[in-house]
């Protein structure tokens, strides 16, 4: 009867990801069905974690994250949670031997929010190493689904990616960082003084990452390549947009794509990678 409660943990760490990002929901339906559920299952993860940290305001965030990571191991060593989000998490961590050393990662990387900090350029990149590249590496493990080879070859190439995302979200969420949070990510920048020219040198980083990314896209297995393909091409509109608003629009209001778009954006998609990815 445990199969029900398996069952059931996945349908919930499916209920996570399509409740918080439309984005990576398409996304993963693009993916071929075997690996959906795994792909739910740590994005369900990381959404719980980074909820600890971001929104839990009126509660002992550091209590609850600490809770949080000791279940999390007690789940991986046990083999079993009653958390349904933890309980697909640590079954999918073992059924594809993903490294330990990247939840620890992002762990740390979620803790890191529990502070306040000037992020130096070495901080900046300990934070976005262990809360998006190691998520993109968590993915290409089930992606590549063991091949070592493989993997080894295409992880530049996902952590490139992971860091892409992450710093297109940090442009979109300014305002609420800085202002309700009281986070700044992007090293040796005085907030106060964000122009377009800081801007523009942000978001060069961002294009040249994005352009390497798809390098490995390219050459994902076909079980994953479309659904990446397609969460890639939503960023990549996301940034596009960000990119022609002004520095001072992004400091008072959040950049969206709304939903239609997006919809339309993954029929154009499909037609793209039909034609160039395949």
């Amino acid at each position: 009867m445990k199969k029900i409660f398996d069952e059931l943990a996945y349908k919930v760490s499916k209920m996570v990801t399509e409740k918080y990002s439309t984005s990576f929901s398409l996304g993963i339906l693009a993916l071929r069905p075997s690996i959906r559920p795994y792909i739910y299952a740590v994005y369900g993860y990381v959404r719980l974690a980074d909820e600890i940290v971001d929104s839990f305001h009126d509660y002992d965030k550091a209590l609850l994250l600490e809770r949080f990571k000791t279940q999390t191991w007690n789940a991986l060593e046990e083999g079993i949670s009653l958390n349904p989000v933890l309980q697909s998490f640590q079954d999918t961590v073992n059924k594809f031997a993903i490294d330990k050393i990247l939840i620890e990662q992002f762990l740390h990387s979620m803790e890191m929010d529990l502070q306040q900090m000037d992020y130096n350029s070495d901080l900046y990149k300990e934070y976005i190493l262990g809360s998006a590249e190691v998520v993109g590496l968590m993915c290409l493990q089930v992606f590549t689904e063991g091949n070592k080879e493989v993997f080894e070859t295409l992880k530049p190439y996902a952590m490139k990616l992971g860091s892409a995302f992450q710093k297109v979200n940090f442009l979109r969420d300014l305002k609420e960082d800085y202002n309700i949070l009281g986070r700044t990510y992007f090293p040796n920048i005085d907030m106060r003084i964000f122009n377009n020219k800081i801007k523009s040198q942000i978001e060069n980083e961002i294009e040249a990452e994005f352009k390497e990314a798809l390098i490995g896209i390219k050459k994902l297995p076909s079980s994953s390549k479309f659904g990446v393909y397609l969460a890639y091409k939503y960023y990549l509109s996301l940034f596009k947009k960000i990119k022609n608003t002004s520095a001072e629009k992004i400091m008072s209001e959040r950049v969206r794509i709304p939903n239609g778009q997006k919809i339309s954006l993954a029929m154009s998609s499909y037609v793209q990678y039909r034609m160039t990815i395949l």
